[in-house]
């Protein structure tokens, strides 16, 4: 529910700055684009500035005088289009990018991890539920209970959370993955398997 929401704030603050595109290669003030909508400029320019958040009441005047969909305005993907839109976002110093759209089940992420990822000592957590992860490039650490293991790439990890883990990228390359996350923790979830080393 989380990654909904974070999902839906960064297409909501994608927004402003395309408005202010948009009437900025109309030649329009924000004068003229209240004359024309009925919106305050006021109003206009919080929208425009990231301020205030939009609302359909807003948009809906906003792509007629743009002569814009609204599809195109909150640069929505088309409609039974199958190809999933892939817009990265930023977390604890992450990337992610999702790989799957299905709201409220199991999610398909490639995260793109820095070099020396995170920076500080291993934290080990738990939580609800069971991880997958799939190791593309770079060097992966992972603590699993009593086990602490690098992951290369062509490498599957799997477990259930409930046992304490943490992981991160312990080389000077950054470090991609393939990852599952699913409902129940609104945390990235990774099963681990030990490789022997």
């Amino acid at each position: 529910m989380r990654e909904d929401t974070a999902g839906l704030d960064h297409v909501l603050h994608a927004v402003g700055p395309r408005l202010r595109t948009l009437r900025q290669q109309r030649g329009a003030t924000l004068t003229e684009l209240s004359e024309s909508t009925g919106i305050s400029i006021s109003t206009l320019s919080r929208l425009e500035s990231g301020q205030r958040r939009p609302t359909l009441e807003l948009l809906l005047p906003l792509a007629r005088a743009h002569q814009v969909s609204l599809d195109e305005l909150v640069d929505a993907p088309p409609t039974g289009d199958p190809r999933v839109q892939l817009r990265s976002f930023q977390r604890w110093g992450s990337t992610f990018i999702p790989l799957s759209r299905r709201p409220g089940g199991l999610q398909a992420f490639k995260q793109v991890m820095p070099p020396n990822w995170p920076d500080c000592e291993p934290d080990p957590r738990v939580h609800e539920g069971y991880e997958w992860l799939y190791v593309l490039s770079g060097r992966l650490r992972l603590i699993l209970g009593e086990h602490d293991v690098i992951l290369t790439p062509g490498e599957v990890a799997e477990f259930d959370t409930h046992i304490p883990h943490w992981f991160g990228n312990p080389g000077r390359e950054p470090a991609e993955l393939l990852s599952l996350f699913g409902p129940q923790g609104e945390r990235l979830h990774i099963r681990a398997r030990p490789t022997g080393r």
